[in-house]
C-alpha cells in the first residue's frame, strides 16, 4: 500500500521509516504542504498522511476522492484543517493521533512560562557577553500564583500536574470537568471567572468555531493588568491584533506562543536568509516580553515515536483489518 506524506521534514522520514519495518508500506514524501497546488501529484496512493498546516478543504478532498484515496491520516491531534463534512460526503475516512505524549506539550508550556518569567534566554545571552548584572532579570514566584487552565484534556491535565508541583493554585475551565483534577484541588470555574482571577492563563483547548479568537479585546478587558498568557494549542485561539494592542497598553505582562494564526507561511521552514513579509509576527518578536517558538511543543523523541507508531497502526487497522478505533477515527 502506498502512502503520500505531506509537509515532510527529515525527522518525519526518520521516525516513520523506522516504524515501517513492521508494516512494509511504500512511502512517497513531499516537502510541500498539501493544498490545491499539489493535490494532482497524487497518483495511486490510497492514504494521505497530513500535518497541522496541510489544507484539506472541499476542493482538495474532491480531488482525493477522484483519485480513489480511502483514508486521510493526520499525524497530529488537531483536525481543524480538514473539511470533515466533505470527507464524509466523498466516503474518505479521517483518522488522527488523539494523544501523543501530552507531557511533551505540557513540559514545553512550563518551559515557556519559566523562560519568560525568569528571563533565562536573556541571561544566557548576557553572560556570554560577560555581563553578569541582574538588572532587568527580575521575575516572580510561581508558588501560590493563580494559574488558569482553559481545556483540561490530556495535555491540560499534564500541565496542571506540573503547575501543582510548583505549588501554584490552579483554576480551570472545561465543558467536561475532570473529577480526578477536582479531587486534587483544581477549582473549576466559569470562563469569565478564569479570565478575571488568573495571574497566568494557559490555553490547552482544541480550536472550534465556538472558541475562535477566544482571546480577544473583550476577554482581555476582563483579565488582570499584567496577566501572563501562554498558548501551545492553536494559533487562531488568539486574535493577534488585539493581543498586540494589549501588549502596548501593558495589559499583558508576558506572552508565550508556540502557535500563530498565520504560521503555515512561516513555521517548519528556515527563513533566516529571507525577508519575512509578515509584519505582525515581526512586531510580536520585537517585544522583550514575548517569546515565540515555532510549533515546537510536541517535538520530543517520545512524541515522534508515538505519532509514527499510532499513525501506521491506525492505517493498517482501518484499511487492512477493517477495525474501527473510535479514539482515532473522525
Amino acid at each position: 500500500m502506498k502512502i503520500a506524506f505531506f509537509s515532510t521534514k527529515p525527522y518525519d522520514k526518520l521516525f516513520f521509516e523506522k516504524e515501517n519495518s513492521t508494516y512494509g508500506f511504500q512511502f512517497n514524501f513531499y516537502e510541500t504542504h498539501l493544498g490545491p497546488h499539489i493535490v494532482n501529484a497524487i497518483e495511486d496512493e490510497k492514504v494521505i498522511c497530513a500535518f497541522v498546516n496541510d489544507k484539506l478543504n472541499r476542493q482538495v478532498i474532491e480531488v482525493l476522492a477522484e483519485k480513489s484515496v480511502e483514508l486521510i491520516a493526520l499525524r497530529c491531534a488537531g483536525f481543524n484543517n480538514v473539511d470533515l463534512e466533505a470527507a464524509r460526503e466523498f466516503g474518505i475516512k479521517v483518522c488522527r493521533v488523539p494523544a501523543y505524549s501530552p507531557e511533551a506539550v505540557a513540559e514545553h508550556t512550563m518551559a515557556m512560562l519559566l523562560t519568560l518569567n525568569r528571563k533565562t534566554h536573556k541571561a544566557y545571552n548576557r553572560v556570554r557577553e560577560q555581563n553578569f548584572a541582574l538588572h532587568g532579570l527580575l521575575g516572580f514566584n510561581l508558588y501560590q500564583k493563580k494559574i488558569g487552565v482553559i481545556g483540561t484534556g490530556k495535555i491540560g491535565k499534564a500541565f496542571i500536574k506540573i503547575a501543582l508541583g510548583f505549588g501554584a493554585n490552579v483554576i480551570a475551565y472545561d465543558l467536561y470537568p475532570d473529577p480526578e483534577l477536582a479531587a486534587k484541588g483544581v477549582d473549576y470555574k466559569s470562563l469569565d471567572e478564569v479570565f478575571k482571577e488568573s495571574d497566568i492563563i494557559s490555553l490547552h483547548c482544541p480550536l472550534t468555531p465556538e472558541n475562535h479568537y477566544l482571546i480577544n479585546k473583550e476577554s482581555l478587558d476582563k483579565m488582570k493588568h499584567g496577566v501572563t498568557i501562554i498558548n501551545t494549542s492553536r494559533g487562531n485561539l488568539i486574535n493577534t491584533n488585539d493581543v498586540i494592542k494589549a501588549l502596548k497598553e501593558r495589559k499583558i505582562g508576558l506572552l508565550g506562543i508556540d502557535v500563530y494564526e498565520q504560521e503555515e507561511k512561516l513555521f517548519f521552514k528556515d527563513l533566516s536568509t529571507t525577508i519575512i513579509e509578515d509584519e505582525t509576527i515581526q512586531l510580536l518578536m520585537s517585544y522583550p516580553n514575548v517569546l515565540v517558538t515555532a510549533h515546537q511543543a510536541f517535538f520530543t523523541t517520545e512524541a515522534l515515536t508515538e505519532i509514527s507508531q499510532r499513525t501506521l497502526r491506525s492505517i493498517s487497522d482501518l484499511l487492512s483489518k477493517g477495525i474501527t478505533d473510535e479514539d482515532v477515527l473522525l
